[in-house]
């Protein structure tokens, strides 16, 4: 697919982190971008930074677990610019859960469930038939992570569950995409190679009364800030990928028709090998092992 000026993308997410970076990256294309969020100041703020720069800018607060308000969306986007061309379903939560996966509280689980793969789901099924019966190229871009999407860690296994689901999710979105011989494309999105500093560490400030914990954490939430202080004060320095980097890569690799927007990185690759072999071997997953220290998500 050519991106080009006068299209229209449509990114979840989009107050913060890879939301606004994509978001930055096609209205740099001369792209009319639609923003969504369930933050409403934030993305205010994004929506009047990328109009000061000469964007056509709509902003749309949105909870994506709630199908309702994914439907708005899609009108709204249609109603203002009469097309949408690249759908970015970017939208996601950590879990807050604790401990081992029987000790969670399931509240985790369905919040994490809900946006995470409920909210990509809504998207796809709120915005395809419209792209699909515009007859134009279109694209759609769903953000998973290595973290499930190529194999677990284990200390934050209710996300991996979700970033795994989304990578099959869009498996069979390029399927059904292709047998019907559509001119819309699909791809799933691995940001990184590395760490990414992003608003997901925080995510619990936006969780809704309807998913509250039933039981308070053990432990306070730990921002980004502190989990890097505590790896720095254990001697091991951390990586971080320009979230710019991760746009840049969703560009090239919708321009390319790329499924797997997946970067090049000696460790995932390793990963990836060793989950492959453990299944061909019918072996247990001894991958996993050297995860296997710390029981909190």
């Amino acid at each position: 697919m050519e991106l080009r000026a006068g299209q229209v993308a449509v990114v979840t997410g989009a107050a913060s982190g890879i939301g606004l970076a994509m978001a930055r990256r096609f209205a740099a294309e001369g792209m009319a971008v639609v923003l969504a969020d369930v933050a409403r100041e934030p993305l205010r703020a994004a929506a009047d930074e990328l109009a000061a720069q000469g964007a056509r800018v709509l902003a749309h607060t949105v909870d994506v677990s709630v199908r309702e308000e994914v439907e708005a969306l899609a009108d709204a986007a249609y109603e203002a610019f009469g097309a949408v061309h690249l759908l970015c379903n970017n939208a996601g939560v950590g879990s807050g859960a604790e401990g081992r996966m029987w000790e969670h509280d399931p509240r985790d689980w369905e919040w994490a469930f809900a946006v995470n793969i409920w909210g990509v789901f809504h998207g796809v099924q709120c915005f395809v038939p419209r792209m699909l019966a515009g007859g134009e190229a279109g694209h759609v871009v769903n953000t998973s992570s290595t973290d499930g999407g190529v194999a677990p860690l284990p200390t934050a296994s209710v996300y991996a569950v979700t970033k795994a689901a989304v990578v099959t999710m869009t498996e069979s979105l390029y399927a059904h995409l292709t047998a019907e011989r559509a001119p819309v494309g699909a791809s799933v999105l691995f940001p990184g190679p590395h760490m990414l500093r992003t608003g997901l560490w925080e995510s619990h400030r936006n969780r809704p009364e309807r998913y509250a914990k039933t039981r308070p954490r053990r432990t306070p939430y730990r921002s980004l800030e502190q989990w890097e202080a505590a790896m720095k004060e254990a001697g091991r320095e951390v990586a971080f990928t320009p979230l710019e980097d991760v746009a840049e890569q969703v560009v090239d690799g919708v321009r390319a028709g790329r499924f797997w927007l997946l970067p090049p990185a000696a460790h995932t690759d390793a990963q990836i090998r060793a989950r492959s072999a453990s299944m061909l071997d019918r072996s247990a997953p001894a991958y996993l092992e050297h995860f296997i220290l710390d029981p909190d998500d």
